[in-house]
């Protein structure tokens, strides 16, 4: 096994590839990427797939590769951001997924006449809204059922057909609810009439103020009929709206911590690199907005200011709103200073440009 993998046509490819932090391109023989990975030493890297055995990923790979492209980066965090950018570039068959933690959840809003909010795993390219990310499975499906009860939001299936109370009937028959929420009084009914358009998107927009952190009217709401259940002793009723209530706070909770994170990653991060190749990434809320070389004097500096004032100056909505293409580069961003807390060290407010060190 050992002599066939040395002598593997993609072998020599290698070459003088040196040990410094990069990424590289697996290729099939069309020339499309097969798989893109990276590494801080990356001959070392390459090299360890010449003697991957039958059954390992790196096997698997190479087998099926034509071709190996790589480039350096100044260091390994230049090289996960980059790595990122390809895979979402060139969606390589065998990255299955970008290391993203299955952990992670998101609440999805989808679109359409009568929107609906429910719980995802997965970003999809579409036009909905994502609320995210957060750790919590089932303890966060029950709270955001509660949340669609507390609003009369309804849960079934995209594709449903809605009617609303204010749209044109030319058959004048009756429409009946598709599911039992609406005779509890837990759905607007939006499928049977049951509400015209404005009212619903009126709850719409409550449950997108209560994801925002801007408004608490769904825990008003439970929080009135668990009042009025208990004064009229119905103390199990109650009981039971306490429940719901205190499922829904931890949701707000969850989310302020969340919005509370998104805000704690907001800095200027320098990162040495690769002969004397040292950076300052821009870092706005997860997210690398810009990313320059190590001001060398106090020209430079100056102009750093400026770029800082640029991306850091505009206001920017406080929620847990996030935009699709932005999710995988806050994941990778929170993993990065999770996995490195002692980086934290190398970061600095963005108004303390003045705070960096000058690049030799």
């Amino acid at each position: 096994m050992a002599r066939k993998s040395r002598s593997h046509p993609l072998r020599d490819a290698v070459g003088d590839a040196r040990n410094r932090p990069g990424i590289y391109r697996m290729l099939d023989g069309n020339g499309a990427v097969l798989y893109v990975g990276k590494s801080k030493s990356l001959r070392t890297r390459l090299l360890s797939y010449f003697r991957a055995r039958r059954g390992e990923k790196g096997h698997r790979i190479l087998s099926e590769a034509a071709g190996l492209e790589w480039e350096y980066q100044p260091s390994e965090f230049a090289a996960l951001l980059r790595e990122l950018e390809l895979i979402k570039r060139h969606r390589p068959l065998l990255n299955v997924q970008h290391k993203r933690d299955g952990r992670w959840s998101f609440l999805k809003l989808a679109p359409g006449p009568a929107p609906r909010l429910y719980v995802v795993q997965t970003v999809s390219d579409d036009a909905a809204s994502y609320y995210g990310p957060f750790r919590g499975g089932k303890r966060v499906v029950e709270a955001v059922r509660e949340l669609n009860d507390a609003l009369g939001l309804r849960d079934c299936p995209t594709g449903t057909p809605i009617r609303f109370a204010d749209q044109p009937d030319f058959f004048s028959f009756e429409h009946t609810p598709r599911c039992h929420r609406h005779e509890l009084r837990l759905c607007l009914g939006p499928c049977a009439g049951g509400c015209s358009q404005e009212q619903y998107r009126a709850q719409v927009d409550t449950a997108r103020a209560f994801l925002g952190g801007t408004a608490d009217e769904p825990l008003r709401r439970l929080n009135e009929r668990m009042q009025a259940a208990a004064d009229r002793w119905q103390y199990e009723v109650a009981a039971s709206l306490r429940n719901r209530l205190q499922r829904l706070e931890r949701l707000r909770d969850e989310f302020q911590e969340l919005r509370e994170a998104l805000d704690s990653l907001t800095f200027l991060y320098h990162v040495p690199g690769a002969d004397g190749d040292d950076r300052v990434y821009l870092v706005r809320r997860g997210t690398v907005r810009a990313v320059v070389p190590m001001p060398r004097g106090g020209a430079e500096r100056r102009r750093l200011q400026r770029l800082c004032d640029e991306h850091f100056g505009r206001p920017e909505p406080q929620s847990a709103l996030v935009a699709r293409h932005q999710v995988d580069e806050i994941l990778l961003v929170a993993r990065w200073f999770r996995l490195n807390p002692a980086e934290m060290e190398r970061t600095r407010p963005p108004a303390r440009v003045d705070a960096l060190p000058l690049s030799a």
